[in-house]
């Protein structure tokens, strides 16, 4: 009997736990054949050199992953919650749940708003990707966030940024939201001594935040932040960016819009100079029947802030054009055809070069010369669970 009520006690204690928590697996299976080709003018014949390359890959629609999430009701109106999510490469099988870099936080929320702690997206990412039509995925992934993310910038907190402590409104503020964050660099710094001079660096240390107004059909937000990408003594290079979304969705039509300005810059003891990156985004999507058709233009422009340049800017222009056909709230068909323009000045002094492509992950054909113009297609299916 003794067993018995105590197996009784057992199962009423594990009732009580799943009712206040829960898990959740959930992830992303997207495939489909690209083909992609970057053309360029040998600088000194001037003769067109052209690259392609056609291959399966992932996350042209939406990213590929897996991951795992969960919530426990505290009471009071606090919740506990947790969300580990790992990127998976489904063309190949080679990147599996062997890393959650795609964001891995603890989080305690209430009336409050929700303080969260881990590997998260940064702010000033959002307005990139939530504003964008194509949502930074695939061929049709808008030139902001494709300069933003390239080398030449070399800003390695640009999507995500590790152990930081981020804090978000509640949702209860009228259509009012917003989140600031701060990221630890965790270098260490050494004190002098009588042979050696102090040593310290903020390199990896990322600093931002995002308001915006969400009500019916309308989304606005604006985003500010700086990312600290060298800190030695000989110099000091900081990222900083500022962008301002919004969209409306008219019913038949949803707008979308974006402006953008990227600062990268140079602080030595001899000179402080920056580059900057100005660019813009329009684009809507338009729903017909079970399918939805999409469509972006973006430009960025490149100022170099060195002294004595001459010639016109670097510029570089994005069309894209997409469709997606919904088979169920789950799985869809989709095919997208972007075309991206590099202008680049002969008279140009500068040594910034615009050389966007339309590739993505290992689907990427370099320039073999001046770069020219990009072309890409994807053709894929993806299902979410």
């Amino acid at each position: 009997m003794k067993k018995t009520l105590t197996a009784f006690a057992a199962l009423a204690v594990c009732g009580l736990a799943s009712a206040q928590s829960s898990v959740t697996l959930f992830g992303v299976v997207d495939a489909g054949v690209t083909y992609q080709s970057a053309t360029a003018r040998d600088a000194i014949t001037g003769a067109s050199v052209k690259q392609s390359k056609t291959s399966l890959g992932n996350s042209g629609y939406n990213s590929s992953r897996l991951g795992f999430r969960g919530t426990e009701d505290l009471g009071g109106g606090l919740a506990a919650s947790f969300w580990l999510e790992a990127p998976i490469t489904n063309d190949d099988g080679a990147t599996g749940v062997s890393t959650f870099n795609r964001r891995s936080t603890v989080s305690l929320s209430g009336g409050f708003g929700e303080l969260r702690l881990g590997r998260d997206y940064t702010a000033t990412f959002w307005n990139d990707t939530v504003f964008d039509p194509f949502g930074t995925n695939g061929s049709g992934t808008n030139l902001i966030s494709t300069v933003s993310g390239n080398t030449t910038i070399n800003n390695a907190n640009y999507v995500r940024a590790s152990n930081m402590v981020g804090y978000f409104l509640p949702p209860n503020l009228g259509g009012f939201y917003g989140q600031l964050q701060y990221s630890f660099h965790e270098n260490t710094s050494t004190d002098a001594t009588t042979t050696t001079a102090a040593t310290s660096s903020s390199a990896g240390r990322y600093v931002g935040g995002r308001f915006g107004y969400a009500n019916g059909p309308l989304d606005v937000a604006l985003a500010v932040g700086q990312n600290v990408a060298v800190d030695t003594a000989a110099l000091e290079r900081k990222v900083q960016t500022v962008n301002l979304g919004a969209s409306y969705d008219f019913g038949p039509v949803k707008l979308f819009g974006e402006l953008s300005n990227v600062k990268n810059k140079f602080d030595t003891a001899l000179a402080n100079t920056h580059d900057s990156y100005n660019g813009y985004l329009i684009g809507a999507t338009v729903p017909v029947g079970a399918g939805l058709i999409r469509a972006s233009y973006s430009v960025v422009r490149y100022n170099e802030g060195a002294a004595g340049i001459t010639g016109e800017d670097p510029r570089a222009q994005k069309l894209a054009i997409g469709y997606v056909h919904n088979l169920s709230r789950r799985t869809a068909l989709y095919a997208t055809v972007a075309r991206v323009n590099n202008r680049n000045d002969a008279n140009y002094t500068g040594s910034l070069v615009s050389a966007s492509t339309a590739g993505y992950g290992s689907a990427v054909v370099g320039f073999s010369g001046v770069p020219r113009s990009s072309t890409g297609y994807d053709f894929g299916i993806r299902h979410a669970f």
